[in-house]
């Protein structure tokens, strides 16, 4: 079905280039299974709290709430439950722009010894559109200052300052539990935590983790980058065997293949 536009939606143009790095074993499963993964929001919050939620602040200021004010911050905590629930129906694939400044922390963040997929964003959108999903895509915007309104979509296409060197493009598949909607942030106490009570309140087994969606590999695909840290073993294995997965015959190449590019030692020192 065609994607669904959302409010006060980014889209790069079709031409853009985006990479989507990865680690071996995720490369190994796209390349050997044809399927795009989608990641269950929430289970960003690991990394990131507030991965898929408004800021606080931006929740108080659209709904007049004040800071320390008790009945106040009961309701931001519920507001934020709600949205923290509301994310779980949302599942994520994402991509990073590219243009040439942001590849090197790229690489030591999500694959320091691994590779990403080239594409362009008109490619993505053509593989995503022949899916039976809700499904959204566009670029992430970086703090809240052009946000309106209280609308789930922006907040998920929406990241803090601190990842702006993402320059994250994301499709988001929309999966609601048919029989969810519970509010599972609550415990006999009645009081309503920010976050849903796995112990006593879990999903529903049916909620999985992921998604995994069928795709044209040719189609989406336009190359391989390969770390400037990978191993040469890593090198051949991507160069000899996959590229060349059924008659393909994707271009490869290694990144920042330079004498001046840093080691991971090196930026690790600096504090990365």
């Amino acid at each position: 079905m065609p994607l669904i536009p959302y409010d006060k939606q980014l889209e790069p143009p079709d031409e853009a280039e985006i990479w989507r790095f990865m680690d071996m074993d995720k490369f190994r499963d796209l390349m050997a299974n044809e399927e795009l993964y989608f990641c269950r929001t929430d289970l960003y919050k690991k990394d990131d709290p507030n991965e898929g939620l408004p800021t606080d602040d931006y929740v108080r200021r659209v709904r007049g709430l004040e800071k320390f004010v008790l009945d106040d911050e009961l309701t931001l905590n519920s507001d934020q439950a709600s949205n923290r629930l509301h994310s779980e129906a949302f599942y994520l694939n994402c991509w990073s722009l590219y243009d040439g400044n942001n590849t090197l922390r790229m690489w030591y963040r999500y694959a320091p010894y691994g590779v990403a997929i080239r594409s362009r964003h008109g490619h993505l959108k053509s593989a995503l559109q022949v899916m039976l999903d809700d499904i959204h895509s566009g670029k992430v915007r970086y703090g809240d200052g052009d946000m309106t309104g209280y609308n789930l979509l922006q907040c998920i296409y929406t990241k803090g300052d601190d990842y702006v060197w993402e320059n994250e493009v994301r499709a988001v598949l929309c999966s609601y539990d048919p029989v969810g909607g519970q509010a599972r942030n609550y415990r006999e106490t009645n009081f309503p935590h920010r976050e849903p009570q796995d112990d006593i309140n879990p999903l529903h087994p049916w909620v999985h983790p992921c998604k995994r969606r069928r795709i044209h590999l040719k189609e989406l695909v336009t190359g391989i980058a390969v770390s400037p840290w990978a191993t040469v073993d890593t090198w051949n294995e991507v160069e000899r065997d996959w590229a060349k997965i059924r008659t393909y015959n994707f271009p490869v190449f290694r990144d920042l293949n330079s004498p001046m590019t840093p080691t991971i030692e090196d930026l690790r020192a600096r504090g990365w």
